[in-house]
């Protein structure tokens, strides 16, 4: 089990590796798939064993073989969140369609976390893939029901648009659409737990970015980041969390 769970976890880097693509050329409205990969600074052509998620990054101390300039962070944090959640996901669903959907969520939300922190955008193709995505997992995982995620669907994208109207647009379009997409993925009941702990998360994590003068009362600050973080926990803990607030009320 352990070598396997050392081969989940590589394959979760490979996948971050991907995904630090996407989250560079998407908001540039440039292909993924040309040119290969390359400096943004120099535009060399990256060899091989120049794109071995995070060793390479560490190896080259965090610069470019060819020119020097510094790597952002991102690259290796990204490779390794997305090794830790595909490891995670794997410890607690095994090798299923459920743990492959979930997977296939978290790391549209890890694209979606770092464009709305980089570019204070959600792309609505990345919302567009999810959508069409989550109704194919939901064809494939037709025993598992369909009411609860099409609920799940409405719940999500609602309850974001209602405060949206309710604030006079404090909500914006983006975090509105991908909430509806989470509903399509993890069904009413978790999308309620993702809403209350998204919240309560940005509301904490409002309050520390202004007491630290990082950002100013009215600064922007991305709610995707906090919905994203909320999921993954509402996915492995939500069933128990909603079930300790019912046991609360009931007294």
């Amino acid at each position: 089990m352990f070598i396997l769970y050392i081969l989940v976890f590589v394959f979760g880097t490979i996948i971050g590796s991907f995904l630090n693509v996407v989250i560079y050329r998407f908001p540039r409205n440039e292909s993924i798939v040309y040119p290969p990969s390359h400096c943004t600074n120099c535009e060399s052509e990256l060899k091989p064993y120049d794109l071995v998620p995070i060793v390479s990054y560490i190896f080259l101390r965090g610069r470019c073989r060819y020119c020097g300039n510094r790597i952002s962070i991102r690259y290796p944090i990204v490779e390794l969140l997305t090794g830790l959640i595909y490891l995670i996901l794997f410890i607690y669903f095994g090798i299923s369609i459920k743990s492959l959907s979930y997977a296939f969520l978290e790391s549209l939300l890890i694209v979606i976390t770092f464009m709305d922190m980089e570019h204070k955008i959600i792309p609505n193709k990345v919302i567009l893939i999810g959508l069409i995505a989550g109704v194919a997992f939901r064809l494939i995982m037709i025993n598992y029901g369909v009411w609860d995620y099409i609920v799940g669907f409405l719940v999500g994208g609602g309850v974001l648009l209602f405060i949206s109207l309710l604030s006079g647009g404090g909500m914006g379009g983006g975090d509105i659409k991908l909430m509806a997409m989470i509903g399509l993925f993890i069904g009413w009941k978790l999308t309620i737990s993702t809403l209350f702990l998204a919240v309560v998360l940005g509301a904490v994590g409002g309050i520390v970015l202004v007491l630290f003068k990082i950002k100013t009362r009215k600064d922007y600050i991305p709610f995707g980041p906090y919905i994203s973080i909320a999921c993954i926990i509402s996915i492995l803990y939500g069933y128990d969390l909603l079930n300790m607030y019912i046991k609360l009320i009931r007294g």
